[in-house]
């Protein structure tokens, strides 16, 4: 079961996501060990893989750094579930073979620590702790195909 951990602000941006301060590796287990840690400090501690990121509008705004992809997905997030994410994120994200959820009502509905179960090609999340049922638009075929072939490279190789 994929648990929720909730950030219910926007604007967490890229240096919130991975300071900085660690930007001299491309290591994502060496990121993973960093990942929030400005916003939370306790967050590698207690996440699991399989967890899931919930927040508001504009994650990962700031600096355009695959880094931040690269050290939530070193994490083992499954996904991160926001209102809105910031466009180079988002594009970085899909680029990286990392599948994002866009919901205008889930961080208002999901509860830190609630347990979730989502359907990416139905775009269904069901709280499980709740009963609550939450819908979000599935991505485009085009990102699909990207996100599934491992990543923008990877994609590009298999269809060469």
């Amino acid at each position: 079961m994929t648990k929720a951990h909730v950030y219910k602000r926007d604007h967490v941006n890229t240096d919130e996501i991975i300071p900085a301060r660690y930007l001299t590796t491309d290591d994502e287990a060496e990121l993973a060990k960093h990942c929030m840690e400005d916003l939370d400090a306790e967050f590698v501690s207690k996440v699991k893989p399989g967890d899931v990121i919930v927040a508001g509008e504009d994650f990962g705004c700031g600096s355009s750094r695959e880094h931040a992809v690269w050290a939530i997905r070193g994490a083992k997030i499954q996904t991160v579930i926001a209102k809105s994410f910031a466009r180079i994120f988002y594009r970085n994200a899909i680029n990286c073979g990392f599948y994002l959820v866009e919901s205008a009502d889930a961080v208002d509905k999901i509860r830190d620590g609630d347990e979730l179960e989502i359907d990416f090609r139905a775009g269904a999340i069901k709280d499980k702790t709740t009963g609550a049922d939450i819908t979000f638009g599935a991505l485009p075929d085009f990102a699909l195909e990207i996100i599934n072939d491992g990543g923008l490279l990877e994609h590009i190789k298999k269809s060469l």
